[in-house]
């Protein structure tokens, strides 16, 4: 019973704060020159889990770096997502493996990495277009060994 009434007064998912993640550079290598963001780290299960679910707008240089730790196939959906998003599957070494624009906010078809992959970034829909990142460029992070040049 006392399950029960916690349950029912436990605010939703939605209504609650959204957590703070670490945030640090991120520089993509396209033909056009660097292209930089500024990136939260979701390095956890239960960071990853959540992700951008029930947001509203996030900047046009932001974005969201999913960190699996090692290489491995990597399904995403859309589900609680309000914002149309790129996604980007990046290999261990920092390169673009494969991309998915403009993913649709809230459908539930699963999105998948082309091959292994150590992490995925999660930006604005449009971005990669309007920036010229393809698959092959580089990205620069710690997490894939390498510091942002300046």
């Amino acid at each position: 019973m006392i399950l029960l009434a916690t349950l029912t007064v436990a605010p939703p998912i939605a209504a609650q704060p959204q957590p703070t993640l670490p945030q640090s550079d991120l520089v993509i290598q396209t033909a056009k020159g660097p292209q930089r963001f500024r990136v939260e780290l979701a390095d956890n299960d239960q960071s990853r889990a959540r992700g951008m679910m029930f947001r509203t707008s996030m900047a046009p240089d932001a974005g969201m770096l999913f960190d699996f730790r090692q290489e491995q196939m990597a399904s995403f959906w859309m589900r609680n997502t309000l914002l149309p998003l790129d996604m980007l599957f990046i290999k261990a070494d920092g390169t673009i493996l494969n991309i998915h624009q403009r993913a649709i906010p809230r459908d539930e078809t699963g999105i998948n990495s082309v091959g292994p992959v150590r992490a995925v970034l999660e930006v604005n829909g449009g971005t990669t277009a309007r920036l010229g990142i393809k698959a092959g460029d580089k990205v620069e992070h710690a997490i894939f060994g390498n510091t942002p040049r300046k």
